[in-house]
């Protein structure tokens, strides 16, 4: 398959394998779920759409940018989706939670910090259309909106459906299948001798576990997910979402032998310190308002 389509593939045996599993468990009487409905499939519909249209638009923009300043923008777009949240379910940016989501940004340009000056000399120096640079920075404007819009809309279909945890796993993953299937055969080479040079014999029965495990990892991730937007918020959801790439570079610190440098340690701290100062945040605005709140703190 070509590098730039391969996802689709993937995702498309994910999104399988999370469907399997839920009949197979559901058939066991462990979990429940709805059946299928196709007026509730119809109002599910737009979630799926952007939730395709932002793994799309994350890979096409990871083919023009480097990785630091992708995840800036991810950051960034934390931001978009809190403001989001105050327009649709009457939520409130308070002033430490915006001291978070800039400190998380922060953290990640500092992690980043080589690649981000690379990235300024290029939009400086070179022709941003023919390097492909703006390309990306498109993509990835698109990347944002489309994340943002994904987990926004589906905690509104969430409240609007009464949808459980498993409901919303079971119609994202069912409605997305067919969406991925058609680019997938679209744009991805699906012959015989592609498949064997994909799946060469002496490794095809490690390679098809490790996809059928990547697909019961989704599952779970996909279940956490869900149950994160509709027991917390969208804003929350995005913030661990960041949050959890700090343990990933503290264990290749620790495991992998990766350097400790100044740069990469201050901007793991300096990520620690957003997701206290944004606990503190969601702890704050929780408790009764005091009529000495700061006007920072008003919705």
């Amino acid at each position: 398959m070509e590098n730039e389509y391969r996802c689709f593939f993937l995702l498309l045996e994910q999104s399988l394998t999370t469907v399997v599993l839920l009949q197979i468990f559901k058939f066991l009487n462990l979990i429940k779920f709805r059946e299928f409905n196709a007026q509730e499939g119809r109002q599910w519909m737009p979630v799926v759409i952007f939730l395709v249209a932002m793994i799309y638009t994350g890979s096409k923009a990871l083919q023009h940018l480097n990785i630091p300043v992708y995840t800036i923008f991810k950051n960034l777009t934390i931001i978009l989706i809190a403001y989001g949240e105050v327009m649709w379910f009457g939520g409130s940016v308070t002033f430490w939670m915006m001291v978070s989501f800039i400190l998380m940004t922060l953290s990640s340009m500092i992690a980043g910090w080589s690649d981000v000056q690379s990235a300024v000399s290029t939009l400086i120096t070179d022709d941003l259309w023919q390097s492909g640079v703006m390309t990306g920075y498109c993509w990835m404007f698109a990347n944002c909106f489309s994340s943002a819009s994904f987990v926004l809309i589906m905690r509104k279909r969430i409240k609007f459906t009464n949808f459980k945890d498993f409901d919303t796993v079971y119609y994202n993953n069912l409605l997305s299948f067919p969406l991925l299937l058609i680019p997938s055969m679209m744009l991805e080479d699906w012959s015989a001798a592609n498949f064997h040079f994909n799946f060469p014999a002496e490794d095809r029965m490690m390679l098809i576990f490790s996809m059928v495990f990547s697909g019961a990892s989704a599952f779970g991730m996909s279940y956490a997910s869900a149950w994160c937007v509709r027991t917390t918020s969208s804003t929350t959801y995005s913030m661990v979402g960041s949050l959890n790439k700090l343990p990933i570079a503290i264990s290749g610190i620790v495991f992998f032998g990766d350097p400790a440098t100044f740069a990469n340690v201050s901007a793991i701290a300096i990520g620690f310190i957003a997701g206290i100062v944004y606990s503190y945040a969601k702890a704050r605005a929780i408790a009764p308002a005091s009529p000495a709140a700061s006007k920072f703190e008003k919705a």
